[in-house]
């Protein structure tokens, strides 16, 4: 099928390669964030609504390291031609601690926090380097849709997988097959990112250091030119910022989609994983239709869309009070989150100067990481403390127009979960409003120049 590693593929077998590693990254996200691990986490690890604080301390704390740790890595990974070696070792870090969480059971809170922790290390620090890689598969003019493409053939990958846990999780009881279905999933990431680790080879120039020359001071004084140069980006750099905003709210929704289900309506596991399956079928769908727009309109036109859909769903979820009407709302939700999340990936492809691609990368990875520290430890803090909040004022408690959903969790936790709602609602609009201000051609003509300067 393939041929030997010291040959050089095709740009569209390269390009397969690329989206069988986003099938077992996908998986990773369907079964490890959404579906399983979150509501296991919050609900029989911890329980109550302290696990959504803990929750949204452990993504915080993993978003936060690679926040710290991406500027420097893609510096390093542009200069020595090492992505592929970088996001192999960060695919390795995920996929063991992915397996090692079946050992997590009732009261072992730290050590679920720590291997999630280092599993959401290696799986969001590895996206730095699988990103940086997507000007090698796809040409300017088709980076959109070869982004949406991988997106929704990772999603797909995703669905197959959650369909294998769906099966197990109904013919076996128990926490035993939650905490088995961790080990499938680390075993499912492997074998789908294995092929692009063994035929891949990217076009990176491998430079020689000098003597005297250390990696890491050539990372950082590399990095140091690039703030001092990006004001030649200036375009670039408020779309960065506008997608630190929006993107809180994005990774809020994401985080606690399957700990929302469980408190509101009492999900069991079952119920759950039917959720996510619905949420990543329209996710595949807003995953190639954003990628068409991308292509046919603008990267600009394709987010704006979504990021409306993605704010009416929002508000839906807060307003929401039937199991049928959650459902329907995380079918629209995941034919935004999708497209959103792909084009703002595509769009940083394509803004980024040829040879920088890397370094452009680490600059998303920070806003990203960082906004994925802040917007789920809101979330969190923001849950636990106004169920305390609520729950202090025993009967009386109330909030809005709401009353208590049976078979959901007690009264005071629904109502924090409602209160929570609301930055999410709010860091989507700031962040649309910024991204207006964005010129995307001017952004991509300073690309140019600055390859041509």
């Amino acid at each position: 099928m393939f041929r030997a590693p010291d040959q050089e593929l095709s740009r569209s077998r390269k390009r397969w390669l690329w989206y069988l590693y986003d099938v077992g990254n996908s998986a990773y996200a369907a079964v490890v964030i959404l579906a399983i691990y979150a509501a296991y986490f919050k609900g029989h690890v911890v329980g109550g609504a302290e696990g959504s604080r803990l929750w949204g301390i452990s993504v915080g704390i993993a978003m936060l390291v690679v926040a710290v740790i991406s500027p420097v890595l893609g510096v390093i990974a542009d200069h020595t031609g090492q992505k592929k070696r970088l996001l192999t070792y960060f695919t390795i870090l995920s996929v063991t601690s992915t397996a090692l969480l079946y050992f997590v059971q009732k009261g072992d809170i730290l050590l679920g926090m720590v291997l999630f922790i280092l599993a959401e290390i290696g799986y969001r620090g590895g996206q730095v380097f699988y990103n940086s890689l997507l000007p090698e598969v796809a040409d300017q003019e088709e980076i959109g849709r070869v982004s949406g493409n991988g997106w929704a053939i990772g999603l797909m990958g995703g669905i197959v997988c959650l369909l294998l846990v769906l099966a197990l999780v109904t013919v076996y009881e128990g926490t035993w097959i939650v905490r088995f279905s961790l080990v499938i999933t680390a075993v499912y990431f492997a074998v789908f990112a294995a092929p692009l680790f063994i035929w891949f080879r990217e076009k990176g120039e491998n430079r020689k250091l000098l003597t005297g020359e250390n990696i890491f001071l050539v990372a950082i004084q590399r990095l140091r030119k690039s703030f001092q140069s990006v004001k030649n980006h200036r375009e670039f750099v408020k779309y960065i910022i506008a997608f630190l905003i929006y993107n809180d709210g994005i990774l809020m929704a994401i985080n606690f989609a399957a700990i929302f289900g469980a408190v509101m309506f009492g999900l069991d596991q079952q119920q759950i994983i039917l959720f996510m399956i619905l949420i990543q079928f329209t996710s595949v769908i807003g995953a190639y239709v954003s990628g068409w727009i991308a292509d046919k309109r603008s990267g600009k036109a394709a987010l704006i869309i979504f990021l409306l859909m993605m704010i009416g769903s929002v508000v839906g979820l807060f307003i929401v009070e039937s199991v049928a009407g959650f459902y329907v709302i995380g079918g629209v939700a995941g034919l935004a989150l999708s497209s959103v999340q792909a084009v703002s990936r595509a769009m940083v492809g394509a803004l980024a100067p040829p040879g920088r691609s890397a370094e452009f990368y680490g600059f998303f990875a920070v806003a990203g990481r960082t906004s994925s520290f802040i917007g789920p430890t809101i979330y969190g803090f923001v849950a636990a403390e106004a169920a305390i909040f609520f729950e202090a004022q025993g009967e009386g408690a109330s909030f809005l127009w709401f009353k208590l959903l049976e078979g959901g969790a007690p009264f005071a936790e629904q109502l924090g979960q409602r209160v929570a709602i609301l930055p999410v609602i709010l860091f989507l609009i700031v962040g649309t409003a910024m991204l207006l201000g964005v010129n995307e051609k001017k952004a991509r003509e300073q690309g140019a120049e600055t390859v041509s300067a």
